[in-house]
């Protein structure tokens, strides 16, 4: 019991499932709270290959994409989320990790009432008829917000996560995960990061894709975001400029819908005439894992006469990279209680 109040953690072998952006926050997370563990990614792809790796990535998560989250619940993993990547947009970790402050138009064809995200990022303000006009945006959107947030670039982020939990001391086992059996004496913890994934490993039947589609063009002239509710995006990541989208429920067809790319164009060049020049580098498609709610807690599973604790973190929806650090915050919280308890016995 170490000083005879606070319960010890003893050394123990934790394996995260997963290398996305969820599960390598996670692992990272685990490895900061609870500093005497050894941490084991295991995945089928790490970094390239992940549904995190194509998406544009701004933070503005919303309750649209947490259906039957407590929203003091889901307030606790924005001021976390924000808390990390503005400290990282701020120091000079920015460039490596990807991280980058951009004024950002938020659009809609109905008005935004108090956005979860609206009291942290660094500036939140209503656009008025005359400078919504000014702008062209009056023509399709009623409503439109100007917002100092942050842009991901998330090749870069994944890799400087990635590089930043193996010199923690972290290991990564570059394989398919079948069933939990593997893992059987081998860990104390298992940190379930699959995402849609878990459809399989735990029969979790609220767990499903939603399809979405995006180009990345060269348009090095677009320095701020497009926004909007009418599936039309702008996002410049470092490089490229990120033009998007769709979203197509229960559809796990990742392969390359021309005919999607070029409504995707057509929609965005309404929003942004300039984009009209812009030549497209590669176009991308992956799944959104959704579930209703997201998916943070613990789970005692059998495993051949035996039992193993499972704490799960999945679910995220079209918000995963920006309640990526907040809820693996939550989640290594568990992991880190799960082992103080283990320790009392």
């Amino acid at each position: 019991m170490g000083d005879g109040l606070t319960p010890t953690i003893m050394t123990a072998n934790v394996v995260v499932i997963g290398a996305g952006v969820v599960g390598l926050s996670t692992a990272i997370n685990i490895q900061r709270l609870v500093p005497s563990c050894s941490v084991t990614i295991v995945a089928e792809d790490v970094v390239d290959g992940t549904t995190s790796v194509g998406a544009g990535a701004i933070f503005r998560p919303t309750e649209e994409y947490l259906p039957g989250v407590d929203i003091q619940r889901a307030r606790q993993w924005i001021r976390d989320g924000w808390e990390h990547f503005s400290s990282l947009a701020l120091s000079e970790h920015s460039g490596p990790a990807g991280i980058a402050i951009t004024p950002s138009f938020m659009l809609s064809r109905t008005e935004i009432k108090d956005p979860l995200y609206k009291d942290v990022v660094f500036t939140f303000h209503e656009l008025s008829r005359d400078e919504m006009k000014k702008m062209g945006f009056d023509k399709h959107f009623s409503y439109g917000y100007l917002v100092t947030t942050i842009v991901i670039t998330t090749k870069l982020y994944l890799v400087w996560l990635l590089k930043r939990f193996l010199q923690n001391g972290g290991k990564v086992e570059k394989r398919r995960v079948s069933n939990m059996n593997e893992f059987q004496g081998r860990y104390r913890i298992v940190v379930n990061c699959s995402a849609i994934g878990s459809r399989q490993l735990f029969g979790d039947k609220l767990i499903h894709p939603n399809r979405g589609q995006l180009l990345r063009v060269k348009a090095p002239w677009i320095k701020y975001c497009i926004y909007t509710d009418a599936d039309a995006y702008i996002i410049p990541n470092q490089g490229l400029v990120a033009v998007g989208g769709s979203r197509d429920e229960n559809n796990y067809d990742i392969s390359i819908d021309d005919k999607e790319s070029k409504a995707i164009l057509e929609r965005c060049c309404k929003i942004c005439p300039s984009l009209k020049r812009a030549e497209v580098d590669h176009v991308w498609a992956g799944l959104r894992p959704v579930r209703s709610p997201l998916r943070i807690e613990k789970e005692i599973i059998e495993v051949e006469n035996d039992q193993l604790t499972v704490v799960h973190n999945y679910g995220h929806c079209s918000d995963g990279i920006a309640l990526s650090w907040g809820t693996a915050v939550e989640a290594a919280g568990m992991v880190r209680d799960c082992l103080k308890c283990s320790s009392k016995l």
